[in-house]
């Protein structure tokens, strides 16, 4: 049991207790009142039961302790209750968490490089981590932007700081991520995507140099691969000439179950180009595709940019990603999405957000219309425009369809009126229109004739023309039963007067 002594000179206050030891030591709280105290005895009672049970502490006990300042934490530290804080600095952290990073490809590596900069930059390498908030957080944002990034960019930046600090959260060096409110995620930028037509592939494949360029073109435009990285991986043992298919690995999925390598077809525009590498290279059966450049300093962008130049042919944002997209755009109109997605590597999300795109080819077509919709309504079967009625065959068996045979008229009493011909009733009334009740139309199809009917339908006979002004009588009500079928109920009786 820990206990509080009080010094009534200075007004001092200090906590006593036995430690897992067994020595008697002293926690000096200075002036404090005596309700906070007492509270700090309570947390200290158990932090000592923890101590020498070597249990964990409760959650309540633990999130305090994160919440302490540096001052009252490294009392606790110093006799022996909480363990001492690492003084950890934004610039050495990162250090050590980027070499704990065994797993991490060189582009990994190269993309937390540049996060770092930017925060060391921004904060400072001796930038201790318990002092960054969330304004900090606002201020590299703003700091990314005034480098004249783009949306894109910033939030990789952004996304990698979060990284940072969300690995210092799980060290215990910090409680809480001040960056984890920062926007993220990755969005596609409808302003750099372009479709590359069919035309303007021809001219670069025309002015590329060798069997191998056009290889690497070709298998970026017309077979969707990520490149360079797909690209190196290719081998002869990959391809299946007899089956008409490639097994693709993919070093950027995988670190993902199943993802690290697909199998797509050998696609008709695909094959002339990888044949007339095979077969420059001797018909090997293994080996690499790719002989020539394959170093890592092999820049692809920078050579296919010159022989783009000197072909005429004007470059386009994200040079080889919208050469990927524009081949899922196009496989996408003849397949179902989940198979492209399964060829090209990606999901149907984010399909949606960076690859899939409107060509001018979509605006002609919806322009032009399909062929159906310039034929007349006769021609195409077009159902009535509003104001048209529908026109009921003969229909002898169905009493409660209206039709033109002579059993059907023969129903109809003298003088009788129809209306609501259009969902095939027969309804009678000599009543002014002012005074029809409008029956509760449920509409449903009748198995008979397929036509929407309703399900309650009123006759009312009317009187015979040129007879006297009376009464109206002979009102039936057929309702629809469970199973859809009209059942017709007696008559009922009524008497009704209308003005004269």
């Amino acid at each position: 049991m820990a206990s509080i002594s009080h010094d009534r000179k200075n007004g001092r206050r200090t906590i006593q207790f036995v430690g897992g030891d067994g020595k008697r030591r002293s926690l000096r709280l200075g002036k404090v009142t005596k309700k906070q105290a007492e509270g700090l005895r309570l947390r200290v009672e158990r932090l000592v039961a923890a101590k020498r049970s070597g249990a964990l502490l409760d959650a309540e006990t633990a999130d305090w302790a994160e919440t302490l300042d540096a001052t009252m934490h490294d009392k606790l530290a110093a006799v022996g209750l909480l363990k001492k804080r690492e003084d950890a600095r934004l610039g050495p952290f990162i250090d050590s968490y980027m070499e704990s990073r065994t797993d991490a490809k060189p582009p990994t590596l190269r993309q937390l490089r540049h996060a770092k900069d930017h925060l060391v930059d921004c904060f400072g390498a001796e930038k201790p981590l318990r002092e960054l908030t969330e304004a900090d957080a606002e201020t590299f944002r703003r700091h990314l932007s005034g480098l004249g990034y783009a949306d894109a960019t910033i939030r990789r930046r952004c996304g990698r700081a979060k990284q940072f600090l969300t690995a210092a959260v799980k060290r215990r060096l910090l409680r809480v991520n001040p960056f984890a409110d920062l926007k993220s995620s990755d969005r596609g930028n409808p302003d750099r995507m372009h479709f590359i037509d069919r035309e303007t592939t021809a001219r670069v494949l025309a002015g590329l140099p060798s069997a191998e360029w056009r290889l690497i073109f070709a298998l970026s435009r017309f077979g969707g691969l990520r490149c360079p990285s797909e690209h190196l991986r290719l081998r002869w043992e990959h391809i299946d000439w007899a089956a008409g298919r490639m097994t693709v690995h993919s070093p950027k999925t995988e670190h993902l179950a199943g993802k690290g390598k697909r199998t797509l077809p050998i696609f008709p525009e695909l094959r002339p180009y990888l044949e007339a590498v095979h077969a420059e290279a001797g018909s090997p059966t293994v080996g690499n595709v790719l002989v020539h450049r394959r170093g890592t300093n092999a820049n692809l962008r920078t050579g296919l940019l010159r022989y783009m130049k000197r072909a005429g042919v004007e470059r386009w944002p994200r040079l080889f990603h919208n050469l990927r997209a524009s081949r899922q755009t196009e496989l996408a109109e003849t397949f179902p999405g989940h198979v492209v997605c399964a060829w090209i590597g990606n999901s149907p999300a984010v399909a949606a957000e960076h690859y899939l795109q409107v060509t001018e080819a979509h605006y002609a077509k919806g322009a032009a219309g399909p062929a159906d919709d310039r034929k007349g309504g006769a021609e195409s079967g077009a159902a009535p425009g509003r104001g048209e009625s529908h026109r009921t065959a003969p229909n002898d068996a169905n009493p409660y369809k209206q039709g033109t045979s002579a059993a059907s008229r023969a129903n109809v009493p003298p003088g009788a009126s129809t209306i609501n011909g259009r969902d095939g009733i027969r309804t009678r009334t000599d009543l002014p229109v002012r005074r029809i009740l409008s029956p509760l139309r449920l509409p449903f199809r009748h198995p008979a004739g397929g036509r929407a009917v309703d399900d309650l339908a009123v006759s009312v006979a009317r009187r015979p023309a040129g007879g006297k002004r009376g009464v109206a009588t002979g009102t039936t009500c057929r309702r629809r039963d469970r199973r859809g079928d009209f059942r017709e109920p007696a008559p009922v009786a009524q008497s009704r007067s209308y003005g004269s």
